[in-house]
C-alpha cells in the first residue's frame, strides 16, 4: 500500500515539474515577443504602419510635358512614397490659377513674367526660384505639307490660309511670336489669319491636324511630332529670350519634398534629360 502511495505522489510531482516548466517556456516566450514588438517599434519597423505617399502637384509649363513624364518615372521609381501630380498648361493661366489659391508646390514657367508676378505677390519666394532652361522659336508645317515656308515673310503667301500662336496674354510662345511678328512689321496685316490656341501644344495639334497651314511653337514642341516639321527658326533677334524658371510655392503643405524635387530638377541627370528634348541649359 506504502509503495501505491509512494508511487502516485512520484507521479504528481513529475506532472508539476512539467506543468512548471511549460510555464516558464511560455512566460520566456511571451517576454521575447515583447522585446521584439518594442525593438521594431523603436526601430521603425512596426510593420502595421504603412509608409504614407505625398502627392506633388506641379504647375508646368505645356511644352515641358514629354520631358517632364520622363523626369517623373525616374524620380518616383527612386523616391518611394512620392507621386508627382503635373498640372500642365499655359504659364499664364497657372500662374492665375495659383494667384486664386489652386493647390500647388512648384511652378515650372516658361515665362519670366509670370514667375516675377507670383514673387511680387510673395507667393514665391525670390530665393526660391531661379532660371532653369531656354528655349528657342520656330514657325512648324504639316509634314506633308506642299507649301514652300522658308521664313517669317512667307506666312503672307495666299496659299497659307491659318497661322496659329498662342494667346499671347496667358501663352508666353504666343508672346514672344506676337513679338517677332511685330518687329518685322506683320502682326497687323495677319490678323485675318490667325488662330489662337490655349497653350503651345494646341498650336502644334493644330498644324498636325491641317486646322493651320503654318504654327509658332518652341523648338521642343517641334521635335516632339512626327505630323508636323520645321519650316524655319525666328530670328533670335526679333524677340526676347525664353528662359524657363522654376520656383517652390510659398504656400505648399510639402515644402521639404518641393525643395527636394526642385534641387532634383537641377541635377545633371535632370538637366540631361531636358537637353535630350532640345531645351538649353544657361550658362
Amino acid at each position: 500500500m506504502k509503495k501505491i502511495i509512494k508511487h502516485s505522489q512520484a507521479l504528481f510531482f513529475a506532472f508539476c515539474v512539467v506543468l512548471l516548466l511549460a510555464g516558464c517556456g511560455a512566460g520566456q516566450q511571451s517576454a521575447s515577443s515583447g522585446s521584439s514588438a518594442v525593438q521594431n517599434e523603436v526601430s521603425g519597423q512596426d510593420s502595421s504602419k504603412k509608409v504614407e505617399t505625398v502627392e506633388l502637384t506641379i504647375s508646368a509649363a505645356a511644352s515641358l510635358t514629354d520631358a517632364l513624364k520622363e523626369i517623373q518615372t525616374l524620380y518616383e521609381s527612386s523616391h518611394k512614397g512620392i507621386q508627382l501630380n503635373f498640372n500642365f498648361g499655359g504659364s499664364g493661366a497657372l500662374e492665375k490659377q495659383i494667384e486664386q489659391g489652386a493647390p500647388s508646390d512648384l511652378f515650372l514657367s516658361a515665362s519670366k513674367k509670370n514667375m516675377k508676378s507670383l514673387v511680387d505677390q510673395h507667393l514665391i519666394e525670390s530665393n526660391k526660384q531661379k532660371t532653369w532652361l531656354t528655349n528657342e522659336l520656330v514657325a512648324v508645317i504639316p509634314a506633308d505639307g506642299t507649301t514652300s515656308i522658308t521664313s517669317v515673310k512667307d506666312v503672307m503667301q495666299k496659299e497659307v490660309k491659318k497661322v496659329a500662336i498662342g494667346i499671347p496674354e496667358s501663352v508666353p510662345a504666343g508672346k514672344y511670336a506676337q513679338e517677332a511678328l511685330t518687329n518685322v512689321k506683320l502682326w497687323d496685316v495677319l490678323q485675318d489669319k490667325l488662330v489662337q490656341a490655349k497653350d503651345v501644344r494646341q498650336v502644334l495639334q493644330y498644324v498636325e491636324t491641317g486646322n493651320a497651314d503654318v504654327g509658332f511653337v518652341y523648338k521642343t514642341d517641334a521635335l516632339t511630332s512626327q505630323k508636323a516639321k520645321i519650316a524655319f527658326e525666328v530670328d533670335s533677334k526679333t524677340y526676347s529670350t525664353v528662359e524657363y524658371p522654376i520656383g517652390i510655392i510659398k504656400a505648399s503643405k510639402h515644402i521639404q519634398e518641393a525643395e527636394s524635387f526642385y534641387e532634383y530638377l537641377q541635377s545633371q541627370e535632370s538637366l540631361n534629360i531636358m537637353a535630350k528634348y532640345g531645351f538649353t541649359i544657361p550658362k
